[in-house]
Protein backbone atom coordinates (compact mmCIF):
# COMPACT_ATOMS: atom_id res chain seq x y z
CA UNK A 1 0.00 0.00 0.00
CA UNK A 2 1.17 3.45 -0.80
CA UNK A 3 -0.21 6.40 1.61
CA UNK A 4 1.47 10.07 0.71
CA UNK A 5 1.05 12.85 3.29
CA UNK A 6 0.90 16.79 2.52
CA UNK A 7 1.52 19.76 4.87
CA UNK A 8 2.99 23.15 4.77
CA UNK A 9 -0.65 24.59 3.53
CA UNK A 10 -2.31 27.62 5.38
CA UNK A 11 -3.24 31.22 5.06
CA UNK A 12 -0.80 33.35 2.78
CA UNK A 13 -1.35 36.72 1.81
CA UNK A 14 -1.87 37.96 -1.61
CA UNK A 15 1.43 38.39 -3.81
CA UNK A 16 2.94 35.87 -0.69
CA UNK A 17 4.83 32.51 -0.93
CA UNK A 18 4.20 29.02 0.40
CA UNK A 19 5.80 25.92 0.02
CA UNK A 20 4.10 22.82 0.14
CA UNK A 21 5.23 19.39 1.37
CA UNK A 22 4.50 15.67 0.11
CA UNK A 23 6.02 12.92 1.47
CA UNK A 24 5.06 9.35 -0.36
CA UNK A 25 5.91 5.86 1.69
CA UNK A 26 5.25 2.36 0.86
CA UNK A 27 5.77 0.08 -2.25
CA UNK A 28 6.95 2.27 -4.80
CA UNK A 29 8.00 1.84 -8.31
CA UNK A 30 11.49 3.30 -9.05
CA UNK A 31 10.30 5.31 -11.78
CA UNK A 32 7.02 6.52 -10.73
CA UNK A 33 5.63 10.70 -11.28
CA UNK A 34 4.84 12.90 -8.39
CA UNK A 35 1.99 15.38 -9.05
CA UNK A 36 0.22 18.18 -7.48
CA UNK A 37 -3.48 18.72 -8.58
CA UNK A 38 -5.81 20.81 -6.94
CA UNK A 39 -9.53 21.77 -6.66
CA UNK A 40 -11.35 25.03 -5.55
CA UNK A 41 -14.65 24.99 -4.38
CA UNK A 42 -17.30 24.44 -7.22
CA UNK A 43 -14.60 23.88 -9.32
CA UNK A 44 -13.01 20.24 -10.69
CA UNK A 45 -9.80 19.37 -9.70
CA UNK A 46 -6.95 20.30 -11.91
CA UNK A 47 -3.44 19.17 -12.51
CA UNK A 48 -1.05 21.93 -11.34
CA UNK A 49 2.25 20.73 -11.70
CA UNK A 50 4.28 16.90 -12.21
CA UNK A 51 7.73 15.72 -11.75
CA UNK A 52 8.83 12.38 -13.07
CA UNK A 53 11.61 9.94 -10.98
CA UNK A 54 13.33 10.76 -14.64
CA UNK A 55 13.40 14.63 -14.02
CA UNK A 56 10.95 15.93 -16.30
CA UNK A 57 8.46 18.72 -14.87
CA UNK A 58 5.16 20.37 -16.25
CA UNK A 59 3.19 23.01 -15.19
CA UNK A 60 -0.17 24.24 -15.78
CA UNK A 61 -0.35 27.54 -17.80
CA UNK A 62 -1.99 29.45 -14.70
CA UNK A 63 1.36 28.57 -12.25
CA UNK A 64 4.20 28.60 -14.89
CA UNK A 65 6.88 30.79 -13.72
CA UNK A 66 5.41 31.27 -10.20
CA UNK A 67 5.28 27.73 -8.68
CA UNK A 68 8.10 25.35 -8.75
CA UNK A 69 7.60 21.51 -8.35
CA UNK A 70 10.98 20.33 -6.93
CA UNK A 71 11.79 16.62 -5.66
CA UNK A 72 13.23 16.49 -2.04
CA UNK A 73 16.61 14.75 -1.09
CA UNK A 74 14.66 12.06 0.78
CA UNK A 75 13.40 9.32 -1.95
CA UNK A 76 9.66 9.84 -3.01
CA UNK A 77 9.39 13.45 -1.56
CA UNK A 78 8.07 16.20 -3.71
CA UNK A 79 7.53 19.91 -2.54
CA UNK A 80 5.19 23.00 -4.52
CA UNK A 81 7.12 26.32 -3.79
CA UNK A 82 4.25 28.75 -4.75
CA UNK A 83 5.38 32.26 -5.45
CA UNK A 84 3.39 35.28 -5.73
CA UNK A 85 0.26 33.32 -4.81
CA UNK A 86 -3.00 35.04 -5.84
CA UNK A 87 -6.62 34.14 -4.59
CA UNK A 88 -7.10 32.15 -7.65
CA UNK A 89 -4.65 29.82 -5.97
CA UNK A 90 -6.96 29.38 -3.12
CA UNK A 91 -7.99 25.45 -2.98
CA UNK A 92 -7.16 21.97 -1.55
CA UNK A 93 -3.91 21.02 -3.22
CA UNK A 94 -3.58 17.00 -3.37
CA UNK A 95 -0.37 15.58 -3.59
CA UNK A 96 -0.33 12.27 -5.84
CA UNK A 97 1.44 9.41 -7.13
CA UNK A 98 1.70 7.33 -10.19
CA UNK A 99 3.51 4.24 -9.70
CA UNK A 100 3.39 0.72 -11.51
CA UNK A 101 -0.16 2.07 -13.39
CA UNK A 102 -1.97 3.25 -9.81
CA UNK A 103 -2.83 6.50 -9.03
CA UNK A 104 -2.43 7.30 -4.90
CA UNK A 105 -3.74 10.34 -3.36
CA UNK A 106 -3.10 12.42 -0.48
CA UNK A 107 -5.96 13.77 1.76
CA UNK A 108 -5.14 17.42 0.78
CA UNK A 109 -3.56 20.23 2.50
CA UNK A 110 -5.95 23.48 2.43
CA UNK A 111 -3.97 26.75 1.01
CA UNK A 112 -6.40 30.14 1.90
CA UNK A 113 -5.30 33.43 0.32
CA UNK A 114 -6.44 36.20 1.93
CA UNK A 115 -5.35 39.60 3.57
Amino acid sequence: QVQLVESGGGLVQPGGPLRLSCAASGSISSYNTMVWYRQAPGKERELVATVASTGPTNYADSVKGRFTITKGNAQNTVYLQMSSVQPEDMAVYYCSLWSRSSLYWGQGTQVTVSS
